[in-house]
């Protein structure tokens, strides 16, 4: 379970720095504590993300089919699902590789669907159904409030009146 933890952290990290650095690069006035700050805040934000990812995909399909997945325990990480999860958030730091990142995304996607089609007894297409909805709902979840900080640095904060 350790290794889950640090495994989304590292990937929330490297999400977090893909976003903020050239926000850096756009505005250098900016102060080191901002930046850390930014930094930390998008790396617990992006990391809660895809720790959440199981979870919503899990709640989607006990809503499609409740009495199936009552009785199991649920679908969770495992380092051998989530690794790729993190190579995906390590690509998409520089922002060189977009198409890879949402490709290997897709393909991290798919290797939940396999394990909750398994645990719910649901078909493998409403699985893949559960999954993409869940991702995707987190990521416009997360763009948003990735938008909201932006537009909140983007104002400043007023001079005071002398």
């Amino acid at each position: 379970m350790s290794a889950v933890v640090v495994l989304c952290l590292l990937a929330g990290l490297s999400e977090a720095a893909g976003r903020v650095l050239p926000l850096v690069a756009r505005r250098p006035g900016m102060s080191r504590t901002l930046v850390i700050g930014l930094l930390l805040a998008g790396a617990l934000i992006e990391g809660a993300v895809i720790a959440l990812w199981p979870l919503v995909t899990w709640t989607l399909a006990e809503l499609m089919m409740p009495t199936a997945a009552a009785d199991t325990a649920g679908l969770v990480w495992t380092p051998g699902l989530i690794a790729p999860l993190v190579l995906a958030a390590i690509l998409a730091f520089p922002l060189l590789g977009p198409l890879l990142h949402l490709l290997l995304i897709a393909a991290v996607g798919v290797s939940l669907t396999g394990p909750l089609a398994d645990a719910t007894g649901l078909d493998w297409g409403l699985a893949a159904v559960c999954v993409a909805a869940a991702g995707l709902g987190l990521a416009v979840a997360v763009d948003l409030v990735r938008r909201l900080v932006a537009m909140i640095l983007a104002t400043g904060v007023p001079e005071p009146v002398r």
